[in-house]
């Protein structure tokens, strides 16, 4: 067995390290909201709990990956909650059911399937559930930004059915995947991103040619869902030069209010934090793969003031645009979230 995270609540660590007794390099803090759904009034939702993944290190990559024993019984919860980050999970064997906003996914392994954020899923009756979870946060796809589109593709299918051979192939690519992570030797972080590459684009062409679409009990959500889907493409678009929920509202064709309700209700976040989110991933990808001034990349990013978003920047990441790019994307941690405690006790 090998170092791996830890899945808890609050960020207390688990019954889940690994059995070497090495210091967790990754964990889950867990932390509730209570959501307004939409329609008159707003009715309340029960608490749904976020789940966010933080690194322990601003030198370790937002990249976990382990079996669902060493990552613990969190793998399993048996909650409905939500992650801030996403998650593939390989299913070798088992049985039980996966729940995913709301369908019902019996399994029948050997199979695939991705979570993104802001979706609500648990388990069910999935004790004996074995395979591979991938966890990693939209940080660590700025090599490879369409595999964000490709992840979200495969997130509203239903299990990606493998046969033997390829399980096998899925099989080996994550099993060399976890090798990576555990040796983390030098140039790691590029590896694992390029092997998360080739499993995103073998999981799409697997569906492709196994013609899968959205069973019907897997569109659920209706025409608010439809908007999400939709204010979520439009804020990844690039080189936007207005972004605001007033004006992705407008372009939707609905109020800011109720564009604010129905995204809060689906993903537990605010329009404005996942504009705010946006912008610093394009600013951080444009940093970090072109030579364009920072003048530049803060029109890009949509700020016609390059002061105002530098401190934008800073307030985001805790660096400004130059120590990013010069550190090559150095610090991970999200100063606006608390830090987490890893297994060995520290922050």
């Amino acid at each position: 067995m090998e170092p791996g995270p830890v899945l808890g609540p609050a960020g207390k660590p688990t019954a889940g390290q690994w059995a070497d007794e090495q210091p967790a390099r990754h964990s889950v803090a867990e932390r509730t909201r209570e959501t307004r759904g939409p329609g008159p009034g707003g009715a309340r939702n029960l608490a749904v709990p976020l789940h966010v993944l933080e690194v322990p290190a601003p030198q370790v990559p937002p990249f976990a990956i382990g079996s669902f024993d060493s990552i613990g019984p969190m793998s399993r919860a048996a909650f409905p909650h939500r992650h801030s980050f996403y998650e593939i999970v390989y299913i070798a064997d088992g049985s039980g059911c996966h729940v995913v906003d709301l369908a019902r996914r019996p399994l029948r392994p050997p199979h695939l399937c991705v979570i993104t954020p802001g979706q609500v899923h648990h388990w069910e009756d999935a004790d004996d559930v074995n395979g591979w979870v991938v966890l990693f946060n939209e940080e660590f796809l700025l090599a490879h930004p369409e595999d964000g589109a490709a992840l979200r593709e495969l997130s509203s299918r239903p299990w990606l059915s493998l046969d033997e051979g390829a399980a096998r192939r899925f099989g080996d690519l994550i099993e060399a995947m976890a090798r990576e992570y555990r040796a983390a030797e030098m140039g790691y972080a590029g590896v694992l991103r390029s092997q998360l590459h080739v499993l995103s684009v073998w999981a799409l062409r697997a569906a492709a040619g196994a013609g899968d679409a959205p069973a019907a009990e897997d569109r659920v959500g209706g025409r608010p869902a439809e908007l999400v889907a939709e204010f979520t493409r439009l804020i990844a678009r690039p080189g936007q030069a207005e972004r605001s929920v007033r004006s992705y509202a407008r372009e939707l064709g609905i109020s800011a209010g109720y564009l604010s309700e129905i995204v809060k209700s689906a993903l537990g976040l605010t329009p404005g934090s996942l504009i705010r989110r946006s912008q610093t991933l394009d600013a951080q990808r444009l940093l970090l793969r072109t030579d364009l001034t920072v003048r530049q990349i803060a029109k890009e990013a949509g700020f016609a003031d390059p002061a105002y978003f530098c401190r934008f920047f800073r307030r985001e990441t805790g660096l400004s645009p130059g120590e990013y790019r010069s550190r090559g994307g150095g610090n991970h941690h999200d100063p606006r979230i608390e830090s987490i405690v890893t297994a060995s006790g520290t922050a």
